[in-house]
């Protein structure tokens, strides 16, 4: 019988990696937020995995390519590795509402249910930090506690509320 998991699902923009008010794709704009590395392995210590969850409406509306979404999680994955802060998996929904229609865009939450099945999470001990509604709406809907944050928000100013 495999052990569940506690997980910290993470929104990308705002909370990961900066929000600039644009699309992210552009290698030259991708910057990590102030303080999340030391926030994640004060976590990680605790026994958190981490899950990175996010709309990437840009394809949908052929501003980039899901190659390019790939490879800004591949090198995010290894620069937090690094790091010692392992990202389990990054989910991303390419749809925008303008274009098509879907159930895994946030506010809906199929990615995060999909990433509770496949990593055995346990869904009541684990946390989705995001800085939108739609991302407390989606980690409500999947049955995870959620936490919003301030965009570009230092996370150890909030570590002390995921308990």
């Amino acid at each position: 019988m495999n052990t569940l998991q506690k997980a910290v699902f993470l929104d990308r923009d705002g909370v990961l990696i900066l929000e600039r008010g644009d699309y992210n794709y552009k290698r030259e704009d991708i910057e990590v937020v102030p303080g999340i590395v030391e926030a994640l392995q004060e976590l990680h210590k605790k026994g958190y995995v981490f899950i990175v969850i996010t709309n990437q409406g840009g394809i949908g509306k052929g501003l980039y390519k899901h190659k390019r979404v790939k490879e800004i999680h591949s090198e995010l994955k290894e620069f937090f590795a690094g790091l010692s802060v392992p990202i389990l998996e990054f989910y991303y929904c390419p749809h925008h509402p303008e274009t098509s229609n879907c159930i895994c865009r946030k506010p809906d939450s199929l990615m995060l249910e999909k990433a509770i099945a496949r990593f055995n999470i346990d869904a009541g001990n684990s946390w989705f930090i995001g800085d939108t509604d739609r991302d407390m709406e989606a980690g409500k809907k999947a049955g995870v506690n959620t936490l919003k944050i301030e965009p570009n928000a230092d996370l150890n100013n909030y570590l002390a509320q995921l308990q």
